[in-house]
């Protein structure tokens, strides 16, 4: 794929290269890693309402064992410490408004009835998050494996380099930096 070419291109360089795209579990990271020779990766929609990913994605490409999904009782207690801290950032007011966008990633494929998700999308205040919030406190219902993927479904989108990239990466960058120095050496 591009990526790999890219790698191929900069052996050498000391330029690291980020894969991007379709990072929605632990071993997708290290599955691109090892397919394309790159040295990290940038996650995007995969932690969407899953912020615990990175957590996961440390452990795994450490060699260690991949902490346990949480349970839906333990989102609840996520979402909530979420809403605190954009209240304590933004005001109770904004943050009851903000994390209604991320009250529907964090339940995707946990039972919870869309009368929950209603009265979820309507709070007004962190006392109506945690009314809303409280039978489900202490749940231990799991996420369906089938559900917990974010974003884009199907086949990886394609990689695109600006045009003749390969052929010269650092010839715009060579009229930049004489135009800095210039500009410096010239007072301004």
């Amino acid at each position: 794929g591009e990526i790999a070419r890219l790698v191929e291109h900069l052996d050498g360089t000391g330029i690291p290269v980020l894969g991007n795209g379709d990072i929605f579990k632990a071993t997708d990271a290290a599955a691109m890693m090892e397919q394309t020779g790159c040295d990290g990766v940038v996650v995007g929609r995969g932690c969407l309402g899953r912020p615990w990913l990175f957590a996961e994605l440390s452990a795994h490409l450490r060699g260690e064992e991949i902490p346990a999904e949480p349970t839906l009782g333990e989102v609840a207690h996520i979402i909530l410490r979420h809403a605190e801290l954009l209240a304590d950032h933004d005001g109770e007011k904004y943050a009851s408004r903000d994390i209604r966008k991320h009250i529907a990633w964090y339940l995707r494929g946990f039972p919870a009835g869309g009368e929950m998700r209603r009265q979820l999308g309507g709070i007004n205040s962190l006392a109506d998050l945690r009314e809303v919030l409280d039978p489900i406190w202490e749940s231990d219902a799991l996420a369906a494996e089938a559900d917990s993927a974010r974003g884009r479904q199907g086949s990886p989108g394609k990689v695109s380099l600006p045009h003749d990239w390969l052929e010269d990466p650092w010839e715009d960058c060579v009229g930049v930096t004489e135009d800095v120095e210039d500009a410096a050496n010239n007072g301004g």
